[in-house]
């Protein structure tokens, strides 16, 4: 594909400035750091504008967290970059550089992806359970040991020059890549954007090499369904070999398995040919926090984003007993 040129202009433009600082804003406005720049919005717009203009940006040091996610407390390293100039700056390339990411992206890589969220990936993997047992008849399910950490940052700034011939559009790129220790920063808006660009090309791989005829990707988690359990173990071992010719390990849990023995434990939901429920930690971190809730006087904010959210997956699965029983009880005695 040919070459995109003239993008920094448009990165340092103040609208699209104006335009990073609301979007990155979102869900935050109370806070006072960010509560100052909207109430100077103009002032911080021209500074960032003059940062870029100069080339004089260097990104601000991360304010790291560690966390120990979902119900199996797995743990995670979590980048928080600062609101002004970088969270802002980030949204700012992110608006001017996302129709050259996706022009090159999968129809099913469905995470992180506007329009394209779990819900996306969990209607397609049940239409094609349903339309085509016979081609769905064996699921191969991997996924990219420590993805994040282990993105090479040579390759991936070798990728965007494939892409994109402008050179100051480059450098804050590189500005960007660099600014973390290992592999891409969790925490950071443009993260999430680099990793999907990141496997574009195994995307492709899957489906126009390998022939892969249903295939999803949430990130760096993989599913394959087939006829065939034979090719689908050809398939992973092909898969294997060019993650490494780009710095990546799939890990070894790899599984190739009859889809009529067993539920395909994917996008946090549990898929059977005739149902579909929740993935068990998900329904075990949900059974917890309505637990807490239940000791609380009142609902909060926060409270009824959650119970609204976990309405969200009940409607997509077999789960109203689930409902009724762990969230609708005690919805009904506060």
């Amino acid at each position: 594909m040919k070459r995109i040129g003239n993008i920094y202009g448009n990165i340092y433009d103040i609208e699209n400035i104006k335009t990073a600082i609301m979007k990155a804003s979102l869900g935050k406005r109370h806070r006072k750091y960010v509560k100052k720049v909207l109430d100077n919005q103009n002032f911080y717009a021209e500074k960032i504008r003059d940062m870029l203009l100069k080339q004089e940006y260097i990104p601000s040091p991360y304010t790291i967290k560690r966390i120990y996610d979902g119900a199996r407390k797995k743990e995670r390293i979590i980048y928080k970059p600062q609101f002004y100039p970088d969270q802002i700056i980030h949204w700012a390339l992110i608006l001017q550089i996302k129709d050259i990411i996706m022009r090159g992206m999968y129809e099913y890589n469905c995470g992180s992806v506007p329009k394209r969220g779990t819900s996306y990936g969990q209607k397609y993997l049940w239409k094609i359970l349903n339309k085509d047992t016979k081609g769905t008849k064996y699921c191969l399910k991997m996924d990219v040991k420590k993805f994040y950490p282990s993105v090479d940052k040579e390759i991936l700034k070798s990728m965007f020059r494939q892409d994109i011939k402008d050179k100051q559009c480059l450098w804050l790129i590189d500005q960007i890549v660099e600014s973390g220790d290992d592999g891409l920063p969790i925490g950071n808006y443009t993260s999430q954007w680099f990793a999907n660009y990141f496997l574009q090309g195994l995307d492709h791989f899957i489906k126009e090499d390998l022939h892969a005829k249903y295939y999803i990707r949430y990130i760096d988690d993989l599913v394959i369904l087939g006829s065939n359990k034979r090719k689908l173990h050809r398939m992973q071992q092909e898969i294997a070999a060019y993650l490494g010719t780009i710095n990546l390990t799939m890990k070894g849990d790899w599984q190739v398995f009859r889809v009529d023995d067993r539920a395909i434990d994917f996008l946090g939901l549990r898929f059977f040919r005739d149902k579909t429920i929740l993935r068990k930690s998900n329904a075990l971190r949900i059974k917890r926090r309505m637990q807490k809730i239940k000791r609380k006087p009142r609902l909060n904010y926060l409270d009824s984003c959650a119970v609204v959210s976990y309405w969200g997956w009940v409607k997509r699965s077999d789960s109203y007993h689930f409902y009724g029983k762990y969230i609708k009880i005690i919805m009904d005695n506060n």
